[in-house]
């Protein structure tokens, strides 16, 4: 007999219990369902209690990454592995950074994003920074600073985990971007 299949004699269990587990007095009669009215909340408080945008991690060192991936919540378990990994070279893990996976939130403007998360450092995977919405144009493995912020465009985290040239490219960014 293991401590999860031991049998108590009723007289036993009682005495470890000196008061009563379910009163039988009439405790404060709940109210049926159809006569509780809840009003719906406005828009300001549902904006103060959570925020307009999904991400996964802390953002403790204001650094989003953005990713554009259509077939997960987040990453595939295989790029949240190689994304977890590279922020472990560079010093950092989840909880300095914030994720967000802009297919679920195609036509968000860019400034809502730098702003609700404060970013001073945007990697964008995948998304190129004119679909983004930033005036402007720039390649592949190029730190751009725009409006207080650095950002740093790169094919998606899928292709960078198989490509060992692209790999590197973006390793030697991340390195002066983080000065390693």
């Amino acid at each position: 007999m293991d401590l999860n299949h031991i049998n108590l004699p009723p007289a036993a269990l009682a005495s470890l219990y000196g008061e009563t587990l379910v009163s039988d007095k009439d405790v404060n009669s709940i109210a049926p369902a159809a006569d509780i009215k809840e009003t719906p909340p406005t828009p300001n408080q549902t904006e103060d209690q959570k925020p307009a945008v999904r991400s996964l991690g802390n953002n403790q060192q204001q650094i989003l990454v953005l990713v554009n991936v259509g077939d997960a919540v987040f990453l595939s378990d295989e790029s949240l592995g190689f994304l977890t990994g590279v922020l472990s070279a560079c010093k950092l893990s989840m909880a300095d950074i914030a994720l967000v996976n802009l297919h679920h939130y195609p036509d968000i403007p860019y400034q809502t994003l730098l702003t609700e998360f404060k970013s001073r450092i945007v990697l964008l995977f995948d998304k190129d920074p004119a679909s983004f919405g930033l005036p402007m144009k720039f390649p592949h493995y190029q730190l751009q600073a725009f409006a207080g912020n650095t950002f740093l465009y790169a094919p998606s985290l899928q292709e960078l985990e198989k490509d060992k040239v692209e790999k590197s490219k973006l390793w030697v960014c991340l390195k002066r971007l983080f000065n390693l």
